[in-house]
């Protein structure tokens, strides 16, 4: 977790996942149309459900498709990463038209994590571009039989930062009940999730595919958005009085006892005194080891000792993280570190005893290395006095 070095402007990228049949090719096709895109590159999934609109394209040529409103379209037929630096390649040559912002189409039957995983870990790859924003699309119709059958449609709304709602005209029973049910589900995948519902009348939601998000790599940047520790705390708040209530039928489209079972939970680790690189490093590697392919995200900000006023930014996706990057002050008085853990497989009591136990292993770990070396250098004095 070496300092990585401060990168220029990385070019944004939205990445749009959600279930078979949830919208997500029709939000993007109704976007593309606005002028606001113009400078938008669209990497769609070879396996994806439904093609982009061919009212859309104007010319092609072997691997990039130009969109009538200016966008880029590009199919991926092999890595992600090739793809993308080839992208890159192709916007600086001048062989294809200049961009500014990428959104990333998955397929219906993909989860966001491996995507997450190539932006934290190819070198080539963060040098140039960044995931500002994770978008969900949720059916309301189909959602509740989706969460049962498939482990995917969980970590598509677990990884999300925003969360859309569709078909919610669709839905014959009671709207309001079922709308205010995926709600709460959605909160207990995602508490810091965005949630709204996608209004097909209303005009094309450009927003959703051009976030800036957050840059770790710009010393200047506002992580507080991105960490949103309050969502967090007030979810477990509310979660724990919700599991405690007067015993009241809650049957319809109660997702909750379900979603406890599939475990998906997270948990904030607040630390008041600085923490050594070596330290933080023993903490991570033992959270890695004990929860293993169930973390899904970690996200955080560290007082690191020995680096007054700069706190450093850490993130991750399952067991990939990337390299520390500095932001050049704290955001607001409060220097403590904080840690957002994200995974599936244990309750939320379980999360916090396993990840509080690994920070005072951690702890006490780096404590006895740093005596020993102390201890040996010591020796080392005396015996160069000693022969002297």
């Amino acid at each position: 977790m070496d300092t990585a070095s401060r990168a220029p402007f990385r070019i944004p990228v939205t990445l749009v996942t959600g279930f078979l049949g949830s919208g997500k090719t029709t939000l993007i096709n109704a976007a593309l149309r606005a002028p606001e895109l113009a400078k938008t590159v669209v990497v769609v999934n070879e396996f994806g459900e439904v093609g982009l609109d061919h009212s859309l394209f104007a010319s092609s040529n072997d691997s990039v498709v130009v969109l009538e409103s200016g966008c880029l379209c590009c199919t991926v037929r092999g890595d992600l990463v090739a793809t993308l630096i080839d992208l890159n390649q192709g916007r600086m040559s001048g062989r294809i038209p200049a961009f500014d912002n990428v959104v990333i189409e998955t397929s219906g039957l993909a989860e966001p994590g491996p995507v997450l995983q190539a932006f934290l870990s190819d070198p080539n790859l963060d040098g140039l571009y960044r995931i500002s924003s994770v978008l969900t699309l949720v059916d309301a119709v189909n959602f509740e039989g989706t969460l049962k059958e498939h482990d995917e449609a969980l970590r598509q709304v677990a990884y999300a930062d925003r969360v859309l709602i569709s078909k919610i005209d669709l839905v014959k029973d009671d709207p309001q009940a079922a709308e205010a049910a995926l709600r709460a589900a959605i909160a207990r995948l995602a508490p810091a999730a965005k949630v709204e519902l996608n209004d097909r009348n209303a005009p094309p939601r450009v927003d959703l595919l051009k976030s800036p998000g957050f840059d770790a790599a710009d010393p200047n940047a506002d992580p507080l958005p991105w960490l949103a520790l309050a969502a967090h705390e007030q979810h477990h708040s509310h979660d724990h009085d919700h599991n405690h209530d007067d015993g009241h039928d809650h049957h319809h489209h109660d997702h909750a006892a379900h979603l406890r079972e599939r475990g998906i939970e997270s948990f904030v680790l607040t630390r008041k005194e600085p923490m050594a690189r070596e330290e933080l490093q023993f903490l991570l590697a033992g959270i890695n080891q004990n929860l293993g392919p169930g973390l899904l995200r970690v996200k955080g900000l560290v007082n690191i000792a020995g680096e007054p006023g700069k706190p450093a930014v850490i993130q991750g996706a399952q067991h990939i993280l990337h390299t520390m990057t500095w932001l050049d002050r704290w955001p607001d008085s409060d220097e403590r570190s904080r840690i957002v853990f994200i995974a599936q497989g244990t309750t939320r009591a379980e999360l916090k005893e396993i990840i509080e136990m690994l920070d005072r292993m951690s702890a006490r770990t780096y404590k006895a290395r740093e005596k020993g070396r102390l201890a040996r250098e010591q020796a080392e004095r005396d015996d160069a006095k000693a022969g002297e």
